[in-house]
């Protein structure tokens, strides 16, 4: 099943976060994102016409979060959105990181 079909499962800690081949594994089906160097963070910059269009997608994504139960980190700057996702319960990326970025490339493909 592909990421973007699955849904995120509540994680209250208790597992360790994704390994390397993992997180590598998870990366290559989510274009566009970025591992940090840690490998706690994944992160991706959307860029729109207008503050309006960004406004629009922000308010979807939070939709989004919260229907999933896995809300991002973000930042607007007029006609961009930088997004960072990560698990805190574990420090760390597991698959709902993955899970959401694969879901928020659908929606910002599906807008176009």
């Amino acid at each position: 099943m592909q990421l973007s079909e699955k849904k995120c499962v509540p994680c209250e800690g208790g597992v360790p976060p994704l390994g390397s081949e993992q997180v590598g594994e998870f990366l290559r089906e989510v274009p566009g994102w970025q591992v940090s160097e840690d490998h706690g963070t994944l992160s991706k910059e959307f860029r729109f016409s207008h503050f309006a269009e960004t406004m629009r997608f922000v308010n979807q994504m939070a939709d989004l979060a919260e229907e999933q139960g896995h809300h991002p980190d973000f930042c607007v700057h007029y006609d961009r959105l930088d997004v960072q996702l990560s698990t805190h319960a574990i420090r760390g990326l597991s698959e709902n990181d993955f899970i959401m970025a694969a879901r928020l490339n659908k929606l910002a493909f599906s807008r176009k």
